[in-house]
């Protein structure tokens, strides 16, 4: 697990690969399914959710990227402090989960398609053969 250090003067700083980093560079850890954790570098306090939610905030004020419209925000925060607060950030997490297993599979759909295309398996065919004549004409050389 790669440990994140914060500190005071909100400098980010990955001790396994010795380096200072930024918020990008633990988007790129996130997209990469890498395990982190990002604490505070006196305390010792875990801030990992903070700096998710400033990376998630950062990106929602492109409002081309935003995913959280404000009616969303309004019920999320209907949510907190209420007796369905655990099971709608479970229903959340496995929505999600679940949602992301699909997109896998139909990305794994479409490149099976593109792969059984006629045209792809005719191409394939070709290169396999010019790999072949190339292979036996440095034979007949020798």
């Amino acid at each position: 697990m790669i440990i994140i250090k914060k500190y005071p003067n909100r400098r980010l700083y990955d001790t396994v690969n010795s380096q200072y980093v930024n918020l990008s560079y633990i988007k790129e850890l996130i997209n990469a399914h890498s395990e982190f954790q990002i604490v505070d570098s006196k305390t010792g306090d875990d801030l990992t959710k903070s700096v998710l939610l400033q990376i998630i905030t950062e990106s929602e004020s492109n409002d081309q990227q935003s995913l959280l419209t404000d009616v969303l925000l309004k019920q999320l925060i209907r949510f907190y402090d209420s007796d369905m607060e655990q099971y709608v950030r479970q229903y959340l997490e496995q929505s999600l989960v679940q949602f992301m297993e699909q997109q896998e599979k139909v990305q794994g759909l479409m490149k099976n398609m593109v792969d059984s295309n006629p045209m792809t398996m005719f191409t394939k065919m070709m290169e396999q053969n010019l790999a072949a004549w190339s292979y036996d004409k440095s034979r007949n050389k020798e």
